[in-house]
């Protein structure tokens, strides 16, 4: 089982400063690894097709329309499936998580990760490897504190990837923001984009 794991918004809390009001953590889940390599070389297709070089990032909130589109109707043929977790952060109480963005951001990962009904086991996580060695450390140390027991483990290996070099976690990116786009409701197009990956969504969690 592999999941590739991204974040839309940010994870500070001076929303009246320019944070964002809502936070979004999205897992793609692939119970078979050849399902996620064959996606792989989908979206490196679509890259050639769109006349982009073989070093274009798909990201969401750099990509147009067209892309964002053209890329979402790409993937949901395959064979994944999509967990996330939305915050409202005027919701959120602790002290500790507001005025923390790495507490914040590690204890949004554990939560989504601990309530998954059981539909994630011994799973290869893989995140965006923004951050310094220590902030990597820190995370591990803490995900795996939290998330595996002896008789239960909900992953036996975490990796930091670099998205520019991998496009599974640029499919994450594309995923969790078109989910923030829609709780956001800032723009037009808010609903457009979960709309196409809507029956790939197995959970999509309101934190309140």
């Amino acid at each position: 089982m592999l999941v590739f794991i991204d974040d839309s918004g940010d994870p500070g809390f001076k929303v009246e400063r320019g944070s964002s009001p809502v936070f979004v953590i999205a897992c793609v889940i692939f119970d078979d690894e050849l399902e996620a390599e064959k996606t792989a070389v989908a979206i490196k297709e679509l890259r050639r097709k769109l006349k982009k070089s073989d070093f274009f990032e798909f990201k969401f909130n750099k990509g147009s329309r067209e892309i964002r589109v053209a890329f979402l109707e790409c993937v949901r043929s395959f064979g994944f499936r999509v967990r996330a977790i939305v915050f409202n952060k005027s919701l959120v109480r602790s002290r500790e998580l507001k005025s923390s963005r790495q507490s914040f951001y590690s204890y949004a990962i554990k939560t989504v990760l601990q309530h998954n009904s059981g539909t994630i086991k011994e799973a290869k996580l893989r995140l965006d490897g923004h951050g310094d060695r220590t902030y990597k450390r820190e995370v591990v140390k803490y995900l795996r504190r939290e998330l595996n027991r002896s008789e239960k483990k909900v992953f036996r290996k975490l990796q930091f990837v670099d998205s520019r070099a991998n496009v599974l976690i640029q499919m994450a990116d594309v995923i969790a923001g078109s989910i923030y786009r829609n709780f956001s409701g800032l723009k037009s197009d808010s609903g457009e984009y979960l709309k196409l990956i809507r029956k790939k969504v197995e959970d999509l969690w309101k934190f309140e």
